[in-house]
């Protein structure tokens, strides 16, 4: 009986650890696909791959770690929001707002930035690799 009750909590503790670690509020998660609209939430870790975000309002918001792998950005204003290690592969931002955001270890590999406003934004490790900057305006060296 005892090994048995070892066996399931060794089980358990092992698919805990493997389970990746999930910061966002979910109720915010919601808040921000159902009204476009999430200023200075805590999305940190979330998945929003594919994700339609046309002019959404993530001024300030933590996006630390996020996934927006193919995410449309168009118009979105994420001025002062977080993005440290993001994922922005193939993200497409047109006219977006990125102004004095944290793009720190950012993947933006394959990105669509036509018009973005980067001023002032933390551009160290960002990975632009394929990226289209088409009339964005880049920040100064920091």
């Amino acid at each position: 009986m005892k090994s048995r009750i070892f066996a399931t909590a060794a089980l358990l503790g092992t698919v805990c650890l493997a389970l990746p670690a999930r910061a966002e509020n979910p109720n915010q998660v919601r808040q921000l696909l159902e009204t476009g609209a999430c200023r200075r939430c805590d999305l940190s870790g979330a998945n929003l791959q594919r994700v339609h975000l046309l002019g959404a309002d993530l001024r300030e918001a933590d996006l630390r770690g996020a996934d927006l792998k193919a995410a449309n950005l168009e118009g979105a204003d994420l001025t002062g929001a977080n993005l440290q290690g993001a994922n922005l592969t193939k993200v497409f931002a047109s006219d977006a707002s990125l102004s004095n955001t944290d793009l720190t270890g950012v993947k933006l590999t394959g990105a669509k930035l036509y018009n973005a406003d980067m001023s002032g934004a933390t551009l160290a490790g960002t990975d632009f690799r394929g990226a289209k900057l088409y009339g964005a305006r880049p920040s100064r060296e920091q």
